[in-house]
């Protein structure tokens, strides 16, 4: 069989090895693992391995490829699925009829996904009595592994994971009780069954999830439990599941949804506002360089024209807006970018002369009646400023807000209320209304470091801007301390009409260039 495979199939299978990284490796062997002999897996070095497993056990070949589009898919390497002829959507429309990675081995993975390093730290140190002296496991992919194979753990018996997650994390602990209940309710199949497709599918739009009384402006984040019953949603969107409520009825609406025009001549512009010192009480925000610098790589990276201000007062900080406002070159560019580094307080940010500028006051300097030549283009605005008042942390830590007066406190904004009524904004929030965001004085601001990351991870895999900020908002949201003392949720808020995807660019991103 292997002789007929021309050799233009094989090219394509070259291309798509050579743009897997080494843990996209890893998991696209742990997805195989119920599908192909496990000693053979064993031996896997690079994804080319596991394509000729694929091929020889008569699951991939050139008349057939959905298996490994599947895979990439469930990975989220979205933009190597051209190379199979393949599109997100159109694999998530077939997975219904030819779908083989099974609920359970989804759900491991999915789990996987969410177990940070400190956590598997903890949940080695809980099994070490179950586990071989002679090796620790570097992933939590091999410490599923293993647990398998000494038969700890099972697609009909996850006991031994439910205890583990009990006393680790209850979010873990909740992914692994929504299998069991849609175990229940699905009749029992073999790992090669089809499964059917949810309509909640990893739309990557955060509109999936209605309230009753929906808005032209949707805002995310708000409630830290929507946000799990998110993850949770879309860790299972797989598996014919009846989920209760408003879940039950959403329709994937980003199927039918266009994306943003972003071919132009050129990208846009992003103003980097970076107050690091002020002239009054509020404190200076060491590690705010390192984000502004960050932030300058990454979206020059991007393709956009970035231009960085340090400590404006608040006129200042006014009157740059309108220059910029008033500017004819944005006629040409595809998008505006605005991040603002700084002390702030519920819908507001500082300027250098502790003087507040409002949020929604920033924004209105770029409707489509202010600024006729941004109309009907995407318009992000990233703020990475306190919300809220401060709380107690320890002294590597320290909070992007001045020491609260309570008699002077504002009343709370949502980041809803700070967009201009109109379309095509986005508001990316560090923290949501009331809460303080972190800055470590050396590495930088959680959310500043976490999206910069993720638009690195995720734009070369053909992902939107909505599914990125979900991205960040999980990587924000495991940064909790054991007590409990310090968390943060970021809250993106948009009207937007359409998806928006940064074209992927030709270079290895800031990171990997180093």
């Amino acid at each position: 069989m292997e002789a007929d495979v021309s050799l233009k199939f094989r090219q394509q299978l070259l291309l798509i090895d050579e743009n897997l990284v080494a843990e996209d490796v890893a998991a696209l062997k742990f997805l195989c693992t119920d599908l192909l002999p496990f000693r053979k897996l064993e031996s896997v070095k690079s994804a080319v391995d596991i394509f000729q497993l694929l091929m020889a056990e008569e699951y991939l070949n050139e008349e057939d490829t959905f298996l490994l589009a599947e895979l990439l898919y469930r990975i989220k390497c979205h933009s190597l699925l051209k190379k199979l002829g393949y599109t997100k959507e159109k694999v998530q429309e077939c997975l219904h009829k030819k779908g083989r990675v099974s609920p359970y081995r989804q759900m491991l993975y999915e789990l996987s996904e969410n177990i940070t390093n400190e956590m598997l730290k903890d949940i080695i140190f809980l099994l070490q009595n179950c586990l071989p002296k002679r090796r620790i496991p570097l992933s939590a992919l091999e410490l599923l592994i293993l647990l398998e194979k000494q038969g700890l753990l099972t697609e009909n018996n996850v006991q031994m994971l439910e205890e583990v997650c009990m006393n680790v994390s209850p979010d873990l602990l909740e992914t692994v009780n929504c299998y069991k209940r849609a175990k229940v309710s699905l009749p029992r199949q073999e790992n090669t069954l089809p499964i059917k497709e949810s309509s909640l599918s990893h739309s990557g739009d955060f509109r999936v999830f209605p309230s009753p009384q929906e808005t032209s402006i949707k805002s995310v984040g708000s409630n830290i439990n929507d946000n799990k019953a998110a993850n949770l949603t879309q860790g299972f969107s797989d598996m014919n599941l009846e989920l209760p409520g408003e879940f039950s009825n959403v329709e994937n609406e980003s199927k039918k949804m266009t994306s943003y025009k972003m071919d132009g001549p050129h990208r846009g512009f992003c103003l980097v506002i970076n107050n690091v010192n002020f002239d009054k009480s509020l404190q200076e925000r060491k590690g705010s360089c390192k984000d502004a610098g960050e932030l300058e790589r990454v979206f020059t990276w991007l393709g956009l024209d970035v231009r960085t201000y340090t400590d404006l007062t608040s006129q200042e900080i006014k009157d740059l807006l309108r220059t910029w406002q008033h500017l004819q070159d944005h006629k040409d560019r595809d998008c505006f970018i605005c991040c603002i580094l700084s002390h702030g307080e519920s819908g507001a940010i500082y300027g250098k002369d502790e003087e507040l500028v409002s949020i929604r006051m920033i924004m209105s300097h770029f409707t489509a009646k202010q600024c006729p030549q941004l109309a009907e283009k995407p318009k992000l605005f990233f703020i990475q400023a306190c919300q809220g008042k401060e709380i107690q942390c320890p002294v590597y830590v320290e909070v992007d807000a001045r020491i609260p007066d309570l008699s002077s406190m504002q009343q709370s904004i949502s980041p809803s209320e700070s967009i201009p009524e109109e379309a095509d904004f986005l508001l990316g929030m560090a923290t949501i209304d009331g809460y303080v965001s972190f800055r470590h004085i050396q590495q930088g601001a959680w959310y500043i470091q976490a999206l910069c990351s993720k638009l690195q991870l995720l734009v070369p895999r053909g992902e939107d801007i909505l599914s990125i900020l979900t991205e960040v908002n999980e990587d924000v949201g495991r940064r909790v301390d054991r007590l409990g003392t310090k968390k943060q949720m970021p809250q993106p808020a948009y009207t937007l009409r359409r998806k928006f995807i940064f074209p992927i660019p030709r270079d290895p991103p800031p990171s990997q260039q180093h």
